[in-house]
């Protein structure tokens, strides 16, 4: 019954599709129209094609419903899958693995009521088989049958042309695929793409991928104290080490060699199953190098899944997570990203090492890199905070008794100070800044300088360092002697370079070609024309070998200076305007008739400052990304390293220039160009510049940098961080839910693996990462004279953040392409300048923001006892009041008493002197000094740094002695197996020759005697090449050929020919 009331409703279902066929046959004129006005030759095509599916979904219906048991079969891949979620990542077999995802949008044009519910699309799915019964009390109504019938639009159908014939050169080029079936009236469809063991094996050789071999050896162990040693820190480490699974296999003494795979040699590798062989990171980037090469040369001129990508003929792709993230008790049988989860991707896992093998493993070399570099730099941060807090713990133990603190706070001194603002402000006891001073000595003291060099040190330490581990993972992960991998060209460098040739065609055709024979041949030779390119493009030498030249780049270049001289404009002003508040802040605060007030001034106006520049750091520094990428677009960078580089110096120029910026001109800026008491210097002729604390602008340079370092740690780095995918998760699926109809949906009672990663935010690549870390590298490096405390908080901060990345990877982000890489790229650079310009920078924050040059010069040349006892009266000079400009003395002094004379801080003459308020010999002394303590300090630590550098090997010792063992070793594999070849094909021909022989003893036998002495009877002209033929098969290249050349050969014939 039910098969007679199926073939009826088949029966039905072809009236309306005749019906349907020629209506559209009746408008397909129109839609011829609107095509070639779109520019999409083939499109018509498109309706054959559907009817084409229509039809085989019909007969698939037919052929599904004629079962013996009266029961429906449907390839449903939303099947439940509870009892097993590794089934969730298979194709709906449960064999086949999902190597990779591709979404689309699509939308149904109209439906049609009638008997049970069926989808008929375009995409190769097959129909749902399955009556629908409504829930709904029981009621049986007819519900509506949806044709996809080609939309209206020509856009949408020129996709659905692309991604046919797309799909059709996947399935060409050997990859399997499975689609979704469209159940909705519109929404995203999946479709999953399988490489089976043949494509696999293919694509490694070519990508030259290495894998272990059978072949292993034993490593050198450690003996003696080394031994000892060695075993006593893994005891003492193993609380630390993550429990993974077969980590202990990862570490022992066996070593298994390694070769590039290949087909010719699969005897050789340790092949247990074909589907395990290559793990599902390697799978995954097979997949993706198909697609990224992979073109379509008959509905457009584009190659690659990024390119139908941005435009837009997919929404996505992405290679499926490992199934879900939550544990499941059994450490046996959790996947990797549970593995990881449970034992990198939780905060209480702090304090445990990365398990970087499996990081790589899961996500690719790229980002297992980008984690050893982040786990290298955080251990090395432990012995710099250890040794910052020392000098910070020496500066707060010296206090009481470091002399110019208590000079400056003895109020028996009595030093009167000219006033800081004009008018508004009073004449003032340096005794009131006791605090600024014993603050500032917590910071400026003689470690100090030891601190600075030793920074200098640690950061060439940590680059030679990161060298060593870098070649150890290359060797560890099978990198060395990895080629450079040929890159596709971006989308939009494509688009660019087709207009340009299609611009050059056009106008030699105007030229050459008559006018009436423009439009015909044009038409005819379009498609030869997008033949000849595409595949000029896919093997990667375009025809003419025509680029982009500096003319096309002229614009963008231009544009890209100009941009970034505005925006280094921008945080210029930014920085003056906080400079202006500064100003006006303080004087107006000066003018408030409460003490309070007046005396919490220079602390109020440095916090509001410090703030207010943090603000404006954090929203330059997103506008700032923004700039970069949109200025590195304009250059049109052919490849996507390329583009990535550019991105990065735009990108860490604008950002070191904001971040810094308020820091350079608080530490070499602020009080160099205030005047002198009587001779100010004005700002918009009311207000005067800001000079330093009493206590110097070290203090100052100190606040600064801990408030923006830790502000910009604790909101951009982690806030950010947190809040910033969770609202863009939120904005997308409110997007989803106003594209969606309000239609009630049939769900299924598990969703499937692609469709919760979808649901994840689409990884974006890992330089805003390497950024948050570059700018901390600065601030712990650059600065690190007035701020001990740095590398503390940058520690402190990257437990979190490593743990926070974490988290972010393996719960939030979809699952990122395996990328290949042997080091971490132009980052490495930028450490590398970055190092070597903080030599420069803390030598001058000593030198000259600093007291630590004036202290030394009093010290050895103006001190009487040799101690620093008046080192406070040598650095004030003295003014006299008269000399005041009009209208700027204090209108009413609260000191009590007549003020004739003040002192400021500075190397001038006094009034007294014969060249009044000239700076002073005192001050020529200590800037020679100074100029000399750069001069000594970039040498000194330059010349220890290449020390550093020189004695460090790039390469450890065993790593190199364990490379040339494993070439060695690898060459007598291929030796002996080349023997082994030459002895069986010696044995197979020995064989064959002595059964030869004997058939010529016989013959030999049967021939007479006298014919056999007679010298003038010819001979027969059959036994010599009988004999000579097997003689010329040694020079066979293999025993594949030797063998074939054998079953080749007529024994038969050769026999009858000897017989007679």
């Amino acid at each position: 019954m039910a098969v007679n009331r199926s073939s009826s409703f088949a029966d039905a279902l072809h009236c309306v599709v005749s019906g349907v066929s020629a209506a559209l046959s009746e408008s397909s004129s129109i839609y011829s129209e609107l095509v070639d006005l779109s520019g999409a030759e083939d499109t018509p095509h498109a309706f054959e094609d559907s009817f084409d599916l229509i039809e085989e979904s019909l007969h698939h219906r037919k052929n599904m419903l004629q079962t013996s048991d009266n029961k429906i079969h449907v390839a449903n891949n939303l099947m439940d899958m509870d009892q097993d979620p590794r089934k969730r990542l298979y194709f709906s077999d449960g064999r086949r693995k999902v190597d990779y995802v591709l979404v689309y949008h699509y939308r149904k044009r109209s439906s049609v009521r009638g008997s049970p519910r069926l989808s008929i699309i375009s995409n190769g799915s097959y129909p749902l088989g399955v009556e629908e019964k409504d829930p709904e009390a029981g009621k049986e109504e007819p519900a509506g049958v949806v044709l996809d019938i080609g939309p209206p639009d020509p856009a949408d159908g020129e996709k659905i042309m692309i991604r046919e014939e797309f799909e059709g050169n996947l399935k060409d080029a050997g990859l399997e695929i499975e689609h979704d079936k469209e159940t909705k009236v519109h929404g995203h469809a999946f479709i999953r793409l399988h490489a089976p063991w043949q494509v696999l094996s293919r694509e490694a050789e070519f990508l030259k991928i290495k894998v272990p071999t059978k072949k292993s050896y034993e490593l050198r162990e450690d003996t003696g104290l080394v031994a000892t040693m060695n075993e006593v820190w893994r005891k003492i480490n193993q609380p630390f080490q993550p429990k993974v699974p077969h980590q202990e296999q990862e570490h022992s003494r066996t070593k298994f060699l390694s070769h590039c795979f290949s087909r010719d040699k699969l005897h050789l590798y340790n092949i247990k199953s074909k589907d395990t062989f290559f793990d599902n990171a390697i799978r995954s980037r097979i997949v993706y190098e198909i697609l990224r090469r992979t073109a379509c040369t008959r509905t457009c001129q584009t190659m690659g899944i990024t390119t139908l990508m941005a435009n837009g003929v997919y929404d996505s792709a992405f290679p499926l997570h490992d199934g879900d993230f939550h544990p499941t008790g059994q450490m046996e049988g959790k996947n990797d990203r549970q593995l990881l989860h449970d034992e990198w991707a939780r905060y209480g896992a702090f304090y445990k090492y990365q398990p970087v093998d499996l990081i790589r493993r899961y996500f690719g070399e790229k980002i297992g890199l980008y984690f050893a570099w982040l786990g290298l730099y955080t251990q090395l941060l432990i012995p710099a905070s250890v040794v910052g807090i020392i000098v910070f713990f020496y500066g707060w133990a010296t206090v009481e008794t470091n002399i110019p603190s208590q000079e400056m706070c003895d109020e028996d001194q009595n030093f009167t100070m000219c006033p800081l603002c004009d008018r508004a402000c009073d004449f003032w006891h340096l005794s009131t800044a006791c605090g600024t001073a014993r603050a500032s000595h917590l910071f400026d003291n003689p470690a100090t300088v030891f601190f600075a060099i030793f920074m200098s040190l640690w950061a060439a330490m940590f680059l030679e360092h990161w060298k060593r581990i870098q070649i150890s993972l290359n060797y560890s992960w099978d990198l060395t002697g990895m080629e450079e991998e040929e890159e596709h060209p971006r989308p939009k460098y494509e688009t660019l370079l087709l207009q340009k040739r299609q611009r050059k065609m056009k106008n030699k055709k105007t030229k050459n070609e008559p006018e009436r024979g423009v439009e015909e041949s044009g038409e005819l030779g379009k498609d030869k024309w997008r033949q000849r390119l595409l595949s000029a493009m896919a093997a990667g030498n375009p025809p003419g070998n025509e680029k982009l030249t500096w003319r096309d780049r002229l614009p963008g270049y231009l544009i890209n200076i100009s941009s970034i001289l505005l925006m280094f404009g921008v945080t210029c002003s930014a920085v003056f305007s906080v400079i202006i508040y500064r100003i006006t802040i303080s004087a107006l605060m000066a003018m408030s008739p409460d003490p309070e007030v007046k005396s919490n001034v220079r602390v109020t106006v440095t916090a509001t400052a410090v703030i207010i520049n943090l603000v404006v750091i954090l929203i330059l520094d997103e506008i700032y990304g923004m700039v970069a990428a949109w200025l590195t677009e304009l250059e049109i960078p052919k490849t996507e390293s390329n583009f990535e580089e550019r991105l990065i110096l735009k990108a860490f120029l604008l950002k070191f220039m904001n971040a810094y910026a308020p820091i350079f001109y608080v530490a070499f800026f602020k009080g160099r160009f205030a005047g002198r008491p009587g001779d100010y210097v004005y700002v918009f002729n009311d207000y005067r510049m800001e000079e330093c604390a009493p206590g110097g602008c070290l203090i100052e340079l100190c606040i600064q940098l801990s408030i923006i370092m830790l502000g910009k740690q604790l909101i951009q780095n982690n806030i950010f961080e947190i809040g910033i995918p969770k609202l863009k998760k939120l904005c997308r699926t409110l997007k989803d839910k106003e594209r969606a109809p309000n239609e009630v949906v049939e769900q299924p009672s598990r969703r499937q693996q692609w469709h919760l990663d979808y649901d994840l935010e689409p990884f974006e690549g890992l330089t805003p990462e390497y950024m948050e870390m570059i700018i901390q590298f600065g601030f712990v490096s650059l600065f690190v004279a007035s701020f001990p405390l740095a590398p503390l908080f940058a520690l402190l901060n990257n437990v979190i953040e490593i743990r926070l990345d974490a988290k972010k990877f393996v719960t939030e982000l979809r699952r990122p392409d395996a990328i290949r890489a042997k080091d971490i790229g132009i980052w490495y650079n930028i450490l590398s300048g970055l190092g070597k310009f903080s030599v420069i920078i803390n030598a001058f924050v000593i030198s000259f923001t600093s007291d630590f040059i004036p202290r030394l010069v009093y010290q050895y040349m103006y001190s009487e006892t040799g101690t620093m006892h008046g080192f406070i009266n040598h650095t004030l000079s003295y003014f006299n009041a008269s000399n005041f400009k009009a209208g700027t003395i204090p209108s009413v002094s609260g000191l009590n008493k007549d003020i004739t004379l003040c002192r400021y801080k500075d190397y001038r003459e006094p009034p007294w002197s014969s060249e009044p308020y000239q700076f002073s010999k005192q001050y020529w002394s200590v800037l020679a000094a100074r100029l000399g303590f750069v001069i000594l300090f970039q040498n000194l630590v330059i010349t220890m740094s290449m020390l550093v550098a020189w004695v460090i090997p790039d390469v450890p010792k065993n790593i190199s002695e364990q490379l040339i063992k494993e070439k060695t070793l690898l060459v007598d594999v291929f030796l002996n197996e080349e023997k082994e070849k030459l002895q069986l094909i010696q044995s197979l021909f020995s064989k064959d020759l002595t059964q030869e022989q004997k058939e010529e003893l016989q013959i030999s036998d049967q021939t007479s005697l006298p014919l056999q002495q007679s010298q003038t009877t010819p001979v027969p002209p059959a036994p010599a090449p009988a004999s000579t033929a097997p003689r010329a098969r040694p020079r066979a290249a293999s025993f594949s050929q030797f063998t074939r050349q054998m079953s080749m050969s007529p024994r038969s014939d050769i026999n009858q020919h000897t017989a007679v």
